[in-house]
């Protein structure tokens, strides 16, 4: 199992590190090492997010998710991207952007520093509104209670997750933005991190939207089916259990590759405090990238977020953490080991939660193993 789903990760690690070695040398294996090290480590947190949309898919649409969802992933996010904003940036061409990352590499950095802001803004509120989305609905389990149950009642009023973020992004524009971190010092940035922020939270209600809206319109024909099942059931018939497929999982599937590219905003920016070479960051973010495509598949297949159900919640807290820390950061610079050890720390205190919950579920007796008998931690 472990050998199929991350098979190819292996696979693409080891040529892509004696590629690395062969063309650049010694220095550039390690560099590209580190980060894809660095990517995996930030990055955990979405895997298990994923995981969360991708089992509701078919089998098709997670073998497209691992195919061209990866080349949109690593050739999109993490050669093309840092490019694009440089390009924005600096108001010119991809291919002089691409010669002024070879030929003049602090230059380069600079422009993406001092494109920073509007990328914090733009990610930060896309993953603030995943974050908000989350704790304010009303769900059988709940892992941190005392937070968790007077949200998800605060969560009924309409439209509140976008007033909060909206907020926090007028907060963000009149007191991190006005002293903006950039290449010569700092400056005012108010007015582009408002329209990154305003653009980041059209984009998830657009996309988030759309694949919600074709899940419900689903519904109807999932219950008929299941009204099907059971009569085929009944008739001593093989069943066969489908995902979503169609327009629904193409949305669902849209949805994913944004939010791996919100998610990957840190990583990309991160990676300019290791090495300015665009080549061996695309090398070492790619292959991170492939573990977090293989682990996404890995925690579907083998059912973890159904048996360790506070999963879900540690990687949404990791998530809200990280929409804070983008808008912080465009002001101050905050050190990715921060970052990754925030995620980190949030999912394992999930993955420890779990553990203990289902022991006492054992202890007592076999409380039903979808959780629906025990639905907080008792934290």
């Amino acid at each position: 199992m472990v050998l199929r789903t991350f098979g190819w990760s292996f696979a693409i690690t080891a040529l892509g590190l004696a590629f690395a070695a062969w063309q650049w040398g010694w220095e550039a294996f390690g560099i590209v090492l580190i980060l894809s090290i660095l990517e995996i480590s930030l990055s955990f947190d979405n895997a298990v997010v994923n995981a969360g949309i991708l089992k509701k898919m078919n089998a098709f649409w997670q073998k497209i998710f691992l195919t061209i969802g990866i080349l949109v992933a690593v050739f999109g996010m993490r050669l093309v991207f840092p490019v694009a904003i440089v390009a924005i940036s600096a108001k010119v061409g991809p291919i002089e952007a691409v010669n002024l990352a070879l030929d003049n590499p602090e230059k380069y950095e600079a422009l993406v520093t001092d494109a920073h802001p509007a990328i914090a803004a733009f990610g930060g509120m896309f993953l603030l509104m995943i974050f908000l989305d989350f704790i304010f609905e009303e769900r059988d389990i709940k892992w941190l209670a005392w937070v968790e149950r007077p949200l998800a009642k605060l969560g009924k009023v309409d439209m509140l997750s976008v007033c909060i973020a909206l907020i926090a992004l007028l907060v963000a524009a009149m007191t991190f933005a006005t002293e903006a971190h950039t290449s010569t010092g700092h400056a005012d940035k108010s007015a582009t991190v408002l329209l990154a922020g305003v653009a980041g939270l059209i984009t998830y209600l657009i996309v988030g939207g759309l694949s919600g809206f074709f899940e419900d319109k689903l519904e109807e024909e999932e219950e008929r089916e299941h009204e099907e099942e059971e009569k085929a059931k009944a008739a001593g018939k093989e069943i066969s259990a489908v995902g979503l497929a169609g327009k629904a999982a193409f949305f669902l599937f849209l949805y994913l590759e944004v939010l791996d590219a919100s998610f990957s905003f840190d990583g990309v920016i991160g990676a300019f405090a290791i090495t300015n070479h665009i080549f061996w960051m695309a090398l070492g973010l790619g292959i991170g990238a492939m573990y977090v495509r293989s682990l996404t598949v890995y925690l579907v297949r083998q059912g973890t977020l159904d048996d360790y159900v506070y999963l879900e919640h540690g990687a949404h807290y990791a998530i809200g953490a990280l929409a804070v820390i983008l808008l912080v950061t465009i002001q101050h610079e905050i050190s990715e080991i921060i970052t990754g050890l925030i995620g980190v720390v949030l999912i394992a205190a999930s993955f420890w939660s779990s553990v203990v919950r289902n022991k006492r579920l054992a202890a007592e007796g076999g409380a039903d193993s979808d959780g629906k008998a025990e639905v907080t931690s008792g934290v």
